[in-house]
Formats: C-alpha cells, structure tokens, sequence
C-alpha cells in the first residue's frame, strides 16, 4: 500500500528524450496532485504564442491597471485547453487555492486573475491553459517505462522564465548532463 510519500506530488516531471508524445517533447511539468487516483499537473516550459496575458483579460472583460506584459501565456496541457490555472507562490491565497507543497499553490478562478491585473496578486505566477492528466496508476507505468525523469522542484525553475533552457536545468538538477541522456529506453 502506498503511503502519502510514495507520490509525486510538488515535483517536476521531465520528459525523456524518446517521450514520442510531441505534446510532452523536452516537457517539464510541475505535479500539482498525484495519487492513488491518477494525477494532475502543468507543463510549465511550452508557452502558447498565439494568446498575450493582456488579449486574455479583455476576452475576460478584466481592465489591467499595472502593466502585466510580463507574463506569459502557457500550454499547460492537452485536457481541459480552454480552462486556465495559476500556478503561484502561496502569498496569494483564496478559498478555492489549493496549496500544493513548498510554497507554490494553484488557483482556477478568475478571481486571481482579477487580482493581478490590478497588482494584488502572487509575488510570482505562470497561468497555463489547459493541463496535463492520467489515471489512476498510468503516470507510474510511464514513469517505470522510462518516460519520465523526476526531480525537485523550486521556484526558478517553475518560474523562471527561461523556457527554452527549463528542460536541460531539470535534467541538472539531478545531477545528469542532459547531452548523455539516449533516446533509446532499456532495464537493467
């Protein structure tokens, strides 16, 4: 029986480089929830560029009174592409936050966006549309077919900015050079 320790919860996923899923290609995705009922999280690397933060407020008839052009539309994944989550520091907090681990939270509401727009909101936020998900014991039978690398995550690297370097600093984190990683999966 697994014990609340034996799940992912609060950390990065990244891709394998034979993930043949090109959704997931050079992915890193923070889990937001993980357990014996299947899995949730945010590809935090892949930025949608045909959506600006600002064209999505007015679509939300919300009025930005700070500037907010720093802030980048995600693809968070392939379920749910029209729903969008903020993933965030907790110094934000409402009630429908889900504190997830670490200091990082997750909010689905527009009240949070609302909040950013006028300067109230999380000290750090990536908003992703859509997510990525999987059943209950899909994302360990990915995981056991080398799909998947894990690792911790920490703030830099789930909002950083860099996306095109994300990948290959996840892969640091665990202390592989991500130019020796195959493309081809094999058990010892």
């Amino acid at each position: 029986m697994k014990t609340s320790n034996d799940y992912l919860e609060g950390q990065l996923l990244v891709a394998m480089p034979a993930m043949s899923d090109p959704r997931f290609q050079r992915a890193v995705i923070y889990l937001c929830a993980h357990s014996a009922d299947g899995a949730m999280g945010l590809v935090i690397n892949k930025a949608i560029d045909s959506i600006e933060f600002p064209d999505l407020l007015r679509q939300l008839n919300i009025e930005p009174e700070v500037p907010s052009t720093g802030i980048r539309v995600h693809f968070g994944g392939p379920v749910e592409t029209g729903r969008g989550f903020v993933l965030h520091s907790d110094d934000y907090h409402q009630d429908a936050t889900l504190k997830i681990r670490d200091g990082i939270a997750l909010t689905a509401t527009v009240d949070v966006l609302r909040a950013i727009a006028v300067g109230q909101g999380p000290r750090r936020s990536l908003l992703a549309l859509g997510y990525a998900g999987w059943a209950p014991g899909q994302l360990d039978t990915e995981i056991q077919n080398n799909g998947w690398l894990t690792c911790r995550a920490d703030e830099n690297l789930i909002f950083g900015g860099d996306l095109d370097a994300c990948w290959d600093a996840a892969v640091r984190t665990i202390g592989v050079d991500p130019t020796k990683l195959s493309s081809l999966a094999g058990h010892a």
